[in-house]
């Protein structure tokens, strides 16, 4: 199931997009600790397609894809 999702991020000095911190619906609010790598492809567990960032966040390791000008997670069911 796809879980949209608020995201703070900035262009870097190369233009590329870095997302920063993922804001759930009642305003919980996660730092990406690290992006490890970012690639065009879908998601297995919610459908659709997008920018795929695998990102560490709090010593997990979740998948935040842009999809078209959204944000989302796979999110548990």
């Amino acid at each position: 199931m796809k879980k949209y999702v608020k995201v703070t991020a900035t262009f870097d000095c190369d233009g590329d997009l870095i997302p920063e911190y993922i804001v759930w619906d009642d305003g919980r609010r996660y730092r990406i600790d690290k992006i490890s790598d970012v690639r065009y492809a879908a998601s297995l567990k919610a459908g659709g397609a997008g920018i795929r960032y695998t990102c560490h966040i709090l010593g997990k390791e979740r998948y935040l894809f842009l999809e078209e000008n959204r944000w989302f997670v796979d999110a548990k069911q």
